[in-house]
């Protein structure tokens, strides 16, 4: 799709209704590429699912196929779109919304809405989350596998520095001087403990940088996928302060500080706090062997966090049977009972309300209240950056914030340089 049809799309609404869904599900096979960005056996979980959908739907047969990372899923569900033989479903990033729309691969959810029931369904989700798959007065996927980025913090640590555990900081001032008291080095001068780690791998640290900037008053991208803000000084402070906290306030690990080792680091008393995903509670709750915390994340004054974690989307490349099963599939992949269950099982965020209040989660926030902090957070939480050509666009960012922690740029030179590269990128989707 050209971006002037693309953009006739958006405002029209051509060509994005089924003329009509195949009534007959008899004998449908559907295929489900899914990712799996947290720890633990979710495979299993995922067959558990998968095989109880097919004994209340006997009609529908689920191939559901594990494929590597968010990134990996993408580029395996575009290829196999490209060459005719697309996923029937998948599990994709939020953020990808835009480049899937530009590719000409989804079919909008609300295509398949038609009964009260489907109205009631959508209207569950809570709204942030469904935020983030409308674009265009379309409804182009369904929130599956959310979470916020959150801090987890070892309360032992903050008993021998001194500090109270049961009062993590709520500001960045705060967290300077709590990190400072916390940052342990031993008799050769060597740091056994840092105060604070915040992923800056290339996988993540647009993510949780998206943080900082929010807690900063700014914003990465605008709502319509069109624009980015990198060079503002919101966001030039905000990068300013993350490379600080190493080279000025000396609480933070210089350079990177990589995602996949993070929970680790945290788990081996490496750092005694940590930024991540509540994607990673129910792997840190089974191998801490010190009580911890779970806490909002801080602001500058006001908190603030990042949405994050994938949606469900159908692709419009499938036989129409096969969509009407896929929809039929995502809304009880996306029920109260199917989120209550798979946030106890992952510490992903149930994206609806009402799973909130049944079992398992209703039990399991009450015997690990840290779980409540994320949704708490979700009111004060903004979108991840998304915008057309979004993997370039991020990839810019990244490495704009790579350059300034490692120290080959400024804050200021690294997001000047890459927000001069992202219009450039993006201008041909405004004209």
């Amino acid at each position: 799709m050209t971006p002037t049809s693309l953009k006739r799309a958006l405002l029209c609404g051509a060509a994005l209704s089924l003329s009509a869904l195949a009534p007959a599900l008899a004998d449908t096979r559907i295929t489900f590429f899914y990712p799996v960005q947290v720890g633990g056996p979710l495979t299993e979980v995922i067959d558990g699912y998968v095989a109880a959908f097919e004994a209340e739907n006997p009609g529908i047969t689920v191939e559901a196929i594990y494929s590597g990372s968010y990134i990996d899923t993408t580029i395996r569900a575009l290829t196999a779109a490209r060459s005719g033989t697309p996923p029937t479903v998948a599990v994709l990033l939020a953020t990808d919304i835009f480049t899937l729309i530009e590719e000409d691969v989804i079919q909008p959810i609300d295509t398949f809405i038609r009964t009260d029931e489907d109205r009631a369904w959508v209207e569950g989700f809570m709204p942030a989350y469904l935020a983030s798959a409308q674009v265009g007065g379309h409804l182009w996927s369904a929130p599956f596998q959310r979470s916020t980025a959150v801090m987890y913090y070892n309360k032992d640590a903050f008993e021998a520095a001194g500090l109270d555990p049961e009062t993590p900081p709520t500001t960045w001032d705060e967290m300077v001087e709590m990190g400072k008291a916390l940052t342990v080095r031993d008799a050769s001068g060597a740091v056994t403990q840092w105060g604070l780690g915040i992923p800056g791998s290339a996988n993540a640290v647009h993510w949780l940088f998206g943080a900082l900037v929010a807690q900063n008053g700014g914003m990465l991208s605008s709502p319509d996928g069109l624009h980015t803000f990198f060079d503002t000084p919101e966001v030039i402070e905000a990068l300013q302060f993350f490379v600080d906290l190493s080279a000025v306030h000396g609480i933070h690990p210089p350079g990177v500080q990589e995602w996949g080792t993070t929970p680790n680091d945290f788990l081996q008393g490496r750092l005694a706090m940590a930024w991540t995903t509540t994607g990673n509670l129910t792997n840190i709750r089974a191998n801490a062997t010190f009580p911890f915390g779970v806490a909002p994340y801080p602001g500058n004054p006001e908190p603030a966090s990042v949405l994050g974690g994938g949606n469900l989307y159908i692709f419009s490349g499938a036989p129409e049977a096969e969509q009407a099963a896929a929809f039929e599939f995502v809304k009880f992949m996306t029920s109260d009972e199917i989120q209550s269950d798979w946030g106890v099982a992952t510490g992903y965020v149930a994206p609806r309300d009402g799973a909130w209040e049944i079992e398992p989660l209703a039990s399991y926030v009450v015997e690990a209240p840290q779980a409540e902090v994320a949704r708490l957070q979700i009111p004060v939480s903004v979108p991840e950056i998304s915008t057309f050509e979004s993997a370039r666009v991020t990839q810019v960012l990244n490495t704009a914030i790579q350059a300034a922690l490692t120290g080959e740029q400024t804050p200021e030179q690294a997001l000047t340089a890459a927000q001069a590269e992202a219009e450039r990128i993006l201008r041909v989707y405004r004209d």
